[in-house]
């Protein structure tokens, strides 16, 4: 593992850029093959009762938490470094965010990553989806909104550090009462939670005769894990501006992401969200053009355009305050074992569902 960092750390800002694009590319690829949608599961299950896709979701947290743990035990990535274990507990800024975003992706057709993918097909209506949702979040990171969240971060986080525990972690918290090392809590903790979730996936006989639904899962963890272990390996804290490590995450980078388009000549190189983002809507393209339906598509009415704008709105604001989505917090955030990620990934969800029984209501109005 040390030869591979030292081969890492001796370009790590071409390794970041090049890595994440090919982590991006893969999963837009999965995503766009497989028809992997988060949205698209709990409207299956408000809809149909049908449950595989909702267990694929569970299946990628199962995936990426077991992947992770063992990278961070084996030391190719330090995940008390990365954002979700900070030494605050946003738990407002979890449950409003999630709520936030998981409403806002039903207006919007689907969340972050699905709207990347759709670009890469040709979906005009996704195209404006992200940028809408990209403005709003760098809204509420710094512009307009940004005082008001940062009040109510202030206001409601739990400061944590200094005194056991040291972060939200929940070997952490749990090792403040119990004489256990974090570590070993985390490892034991990962191996049951993932446990738990591969269990419920495994007992559904249409999910495990669904060869789609199953690999979709299993790829989706793996493009996390691997995530974690590049920026694991390429991370230096003696560094000008040290990236701290980091998996998949849609928000935020989408965001970063129109900047830089937009600022090129002063930001130059990409960082790896930037080219997960990228790569994300290159393999969504190639999954579109391997199926034969790369084909321009837009808004259906205007009923539809006001829809998707009001959802890309939520979500940007949503996914700053509970600093991920469904990836970024559902899976990525899940993998570190931070109680804040469990929290949103709960509360997108109620979201999702409060979004569709509203949205199919007003369809039902508008048809009445």
């Amino acid at each position: 593992m040390s030869a591979v960092r030292d081969i890492i750390s001796q370009h790590p800002q071409v390794w970041l850029g090049f890595g994440g694009l090919m982590i991006g590319t893969v999963f837009g690829y999965l995503v766009r093959r497989t028809n992997f949608c988060t949205m698209g599961s709990i409207s299956d299950i408000v809809s149909f009762g049908d449950y595989r896709r909702f267990r694929s979701w569970i299946l990628a947290g199962a995936v990426a938490l077991l992947g992770a743990q063992l990278l961070d035990a084996a030391g190719a990535v330090s995940l008390a470094r990365s954002m979700y274990l900070a030494p605050t507990f946003n738990w407002f800024g979890n449950t409003v965010g999630g709520l936030l975003f998981g409403f806002g992706m039903v207006f919007a057709g689907g969340c972050a990553s699905r709207n990347l993918v759709r670009v890469g097909g040709g979906d005009l209506r996704a195209l404006l989806t992200l940028l809408v949702m990209g403005i709003f979040a760098y809204m509420t990171l710094g512009g307009l909104l940004g005082p008001l969240r940062d009040w109510l971060d202030r206001s409601t986080s739990v400061r944590l550090g200094g005194a056991k525990p040291a972060s939200q972690g929940i070997g952490e918290l749990l090792g403040a009462f119990l004489p256990v090392d974090p570590g070993t809590l985390n490892l034991v903790l990962a191996a049951l939670i993932a446990g738990a979730m591969l269990k419920y996936c495994v007992a559904s006989k249409s999910f495990r005769d669904s060869p789609t639904h199953v690999v979709a899962g299993v790829g989706v963890g793996l493009c996390v894990v691997v995530a974690w272990a590049l920026t694991g390996l390429a991370f230096d804290e003696l560094s000008d501006r040290p990236m701290a490590p980091a998996a998949l995450s849609f928000v935020r980078p989408t965001a970063d992401a129109l900047e830089w388009l937009q600022r090129f000549t002063a930001i130059m190189a990409p960082g790896f969200g930037v080219t997960t983002v990228l790569g994300t809507i290159l393999g969504g393209f190639l999954g579109a053009l391997q199926s034969g339906r790369v084909q321009l598509s837009s808004f259906s009415d205007l009923g539809d355009t006001k829809r998707s704008l009001f959802g890309a709105a939520l979500m940007g604001i949503g996914g700053v305050m509970a600093a991920g989505c469904t990836i970024g917090q559902a899976v990525s955030g899940l993998s570190t074992l931070a109680l804040g990620s469990f929290i949103s990934f709960a509360a997108i969800v109620a979201g999702g569902v409060l979004g569709m029984r509203r949205l199919e209501r007003m369809l039902m109005a508008q048809m009445g």
